[in-house]
């Protein structure tokens, strides 16, 4: 018993020393090296029979001096009421994987080799969800701008998807395929005119090249819908599966932070400055008058959400909650 109590009074000497020492109970510690990798960007959700991935391209800054119909000072407010500081703005680019059942369908392409570091990561997320590029049949563009056609080609210039029809609104596909419209760009424009041109180019030479006019039902269940103004064919879709209905919006907004508080502020981005002011007003009432779940490119990922009217000529976001298996 006596030597019992020894080893009680040792044990418990020993821990009264570790916390006046170091202010903590002694506990098991095994180093782990830290991961300094980020989970897989994609996200699945069911829509009537469907079935809608979002993938997560990658992000990039916007900055407040290539934004119009606002001043700096109101910008900045903005940005401070979302705690941004200085006069940049992070958005997502997401792209969409819409599984019908019968058709694989990519909606975009994400920028691909043209990106930086931080963008250009539709692939390895396509690929983390399960799936591999030749499965996907069919893509459709919102419009034909690096960062949704740069992602056709990879860095030698050939067909990532090399079992799938690519289809543009003809509007749109006249346009930045036009070798007079490139010749005569400005420089601005000149890269965005190279990047289409060399994105479309193996699909054309491969027979694979298509054009939609807006309206058209381009693959059962997935319908062509005109938003033009931030580009000459911008095209949003509204994909349908029994009554379950998705819109996705495309460049309809390309920074939320700033374009919810005010839909009226353009970006030099924006082709008709005016009409993509009004597609977007257009767009964000009907979303929040009949509660249209929609996704866009630019939405914070995965960009899947409502669209709430403040009654004031601003609009919120509501993002889908994250739901388990």
């Amino acid at each position: 018993m006596r030597f019992m109590a020894v080893s009680r009074f040792l044990r418990n000497l020993v821990l009264g020393l570790a916390v006046l020492t170091t202010g903590f109970l002694p506990v098991a510690m095994a180093e782990a090296p830290m991961v300094k990798k980020q989970v897989p960007g994609y996200y699945r959700m069911p829509l009537g029979q469907f079935e809608v991935t979002a993938l997560f391209d990658g992000a990039f800054d916007v900055d407040i001096g290539i934004m119009s119909n606002a001043t700096e000072a109101e910008l900045h407010l903005i940005l401070e009421r979302n705690y941004v500081d200085g006069n940049k703005v992070q958005t997502a680019t997401n792209v969409y994987l819409v599984n019908t059942g019968k058709n694989l369908v990519l909606v975009d392409a994400g920028y691909g080799a043209f990106s930086g570091p931080k963008m250009g990561k539709t692939l390895e997320n396509l690929k983390a969800a399960g799936y591999a590029p030749e499965q996907v049949d069919t893509i459709l563009l919102t419009h034909m701008h690096g960062d949704h056609v740069g992602g056709l080609v990879d860095a030698e210039g050939k067909m990532v998807f090399p079992n799938a029809k690519v289809y543009a609104n003809q509007m749109e596909s006249d346009f930045w395929l036009s070798e007079k419209n490139a010749i005569e760009a400005n420089d601005a424009l000149k890269k965005r005119f190279k990047i289409a041109e060399s994105s479309a180019a193996p699909y054309r030479a491969a027979g694979k090249w298509h054009t939609f006019r807006h309206k058209d039902e381009v693959v059962p269940g997935i319908k062509a819908i005109s938003a033009l103004g931030h580009t000459p064919g911008h095209t949003l879709f509204r994909v349908t599966s029994g009554d379950a209905r998705l819109f996705i919006l495309g460049d309809i907004v390309v920074s939320p932070t700033i374009q919810f508080a005010r839909p009226d502020v353009a970006l030099e981005f924006d082709m008709d400055p005016d009409q993509s002011v009004l597609t977007r007003y257009k767009v964000f009432n009907l979303a929040a008058k009949y509660r249209w779940m929609v996704t866009a490119s630019h939405l914070p990922y995965p960009g899947i959400g409502q669209v709430r009217s403040n009654g004031d000529g601003t609009y919120g976001w509501i993002p889908l909650q994250l739901m388990p298996e």
